[in-house]
């Protein structure tokens, strides 16, 4: 079964860039916002985790629709800015209210910022474009001397087109989760691609603000522990292993048949089975514990992983085109010593709970909790955090009138390497296959590839009990 994971290998190059102009975009038309008007944000919009962009890339190559250059950061420029219509809080800025919570803000800095760059190099010498490179940063702007984690005054939507000398090109966007979740900036993305693709405003489904439907309850009912914000207290060798050294990132691209196959032996010994993810999620859990030989073995551990709430949402249920966070965290704990020396079927009845713990109540309990105590930092020991992009609609969504992206996703996971991120493989429509990518120790990537690409000892496992 070995052969149906690929572990894959990117460049680590250079790429020159050079910056041609940055160009304010704003709403083509009026908007329902005057300066000096502000719009609330729910208390999941205010999770700490939230206080973030998530940036991304997408590389488009060389056809007859976009050999002249110059079209292609005008089409772009456009379609943003009659876009920013219906999706106007994106023209705003983030600011702090007096009690500590954001808000969007329209004063004198307004629009998104759209940045033309251009690099010698042409898209063949970026390496295999089906897997993130960190080395890909400089196809996202940063401001200089930007600041890590910095949200306050910044344009919410910063897009850069670098235009290679093949005549491919790439749009490294870096958007505000405060304002959406991955489903929200799919709807959003895919709106601005049909508009540039058309070249009039397309919106489907037309979107929705509403953020006053996370309101917290008067007064607040806390219902559950809510582990997953809780001090994490450190007491092992995980911290020390994953922030003392340099993380690598690897990247793994399992087959639809590896995925199966491992949902099989992941079962639980009951009626209630699992998902593909529970499988997949339990995997990389033990795995990563395995490779890491975390100490102490009594030590708990937490996996977290955030759940799309809206199927959820039944009363009254959430409106179509919400584009806002709509995430709850789930979380499985376990100590060391039990994902070690336990079976793979036990590790995924451990997600699986959390998995179904998200319900209507865990989300109203959890707006309600952030409102008496609102966790105001990231919490980084301890604990794995798996992010899901398989089912957002990253390469479908960016067709912008220049075809499917070649690559579409995150760029570098090192700057939080407890995080790991399941994408869609980008090299098939058709293929089902994941690309698993997550951040190691230099001395632990070989022994995290050994058993993740192991099913043997599972199955050998799975026949002695």
């Amino acid at each position: 079964m070995a052969s149906c994971v690929e572990e894959l290998h990117f460049s680590h190059i250079h790429i020159p860039v050079t910056i041609d102009q940055m160009i304010p975009v704003l709403p083509a038309g009026p908007i329902p916002a005057v300066h000096g008007s502000r719009l609330y944000l729910s208390n999941l919009d205010n999770m700490i985790g939230a206080r973030v962009f998530t940036p991304t890339v997408y590389f488009y190559k060389s056809n007859y629709m976009s050999s002249n250059r110059k079209s292609v950061t005008k089409t772009l420029c456009d379609a943003l800015s009659r876009v920013l219509v219906p999706y106007y809080p994106l023209s705003g800025r983030l600011r702090e209210a007096s009690n500590g919570k954001l808000e969007v803000f329209f004063g004198q800095e307004q629009g998104a910022l759209m940045v033309e760059a251009h690099s010698d190099m042409g898209l063949a010498e970026l390496g295999d474009l089906a897997v993130p490179n960190p080395t890909w940063a400089p196809l996202n702007y940063r401001f200089p001397n930007e600041e890590p984690y910095k949200v306050l005054d910044m344009p919410l939507i910063i897009a850069q087109v670098t235009l290679f000398a093949c005549g491919g090109f790439s749009l490294g966007l870096r958007l505000c989760h405060c304002i959406c979740d991955g489903i929200g900036a799919m709807q959003f993305l895919a709106a601005w691609a049909a508009t540039a693709k058309t070249g009039t405003l397309v919106t489907n489904p037309e979107p929705c603000w509403d953020r006053d439907f996370f309101q917290p309850r008067n007064p607040p009912k806390i219902k559950y522990r809510h582990p997953e914000f809780m001090r994490i207290e450190e007491g092992s060798s995980l911290t020390m292993s994953l922030w003392k050294s340099k993380p690598v990132q690897k990247c793994y691209k399992v087959s639809q048949q590896f995925q199966a196959q491992l949902k099989s032996l992941a079962q639980p010994n009951d009626m209630l089975g699992c998902s593909t993810f529970d499988a997949m999620a339990a995997h990389v859990w033990r795995s990563w514990v395995k490779a890491l030989d975390v100490k102490p073995v009594d030590y708990e551990l937490r996996l977290t992983f955030s759940v799309n709430a809206r199927p959820k949402l039944k009363n009254p249920p959430l409106k179509q085109g919400f584009y806002g966070n709509v995430v709850c965290v789930a979380c499985g704990t376990s100590p060391v010593n039990n994902l070690i020396k336990g079976s793979l079927s036990e590790t995924s009845r451990l997600v699986r709970e959390a998995r179904l713990s998200i319900s209507e109540e865990y989300v109203r309990s959890t707006v309600d909790y952030m409102e008496i105590d609102r966790p105001n930092r990231l919490e980084f020991g301890g604990k794995l955090s798996i992010t899901q992009w398989t089912r957002f609609s990253l390469y479908e969504s960016a067709d912008f009138g220049w075809g499917r992206p070649s690559y579409a996703g995150p760029i570098d996971l090192t700057p939080t390497p407890q995080v790991c991120v399941f994408l869609p493989d980008g090299s098939s429509e058709c293929s089902g296959a994941t690309v698993v990518c997550i951040c190691l120790p230099g001395s632990a990537t070989h022994k995290f590839t050994e058993f993740f690409l192991c099913l043997k000892d599972l199955i050998s496992n799975d026949e002695s009990e």
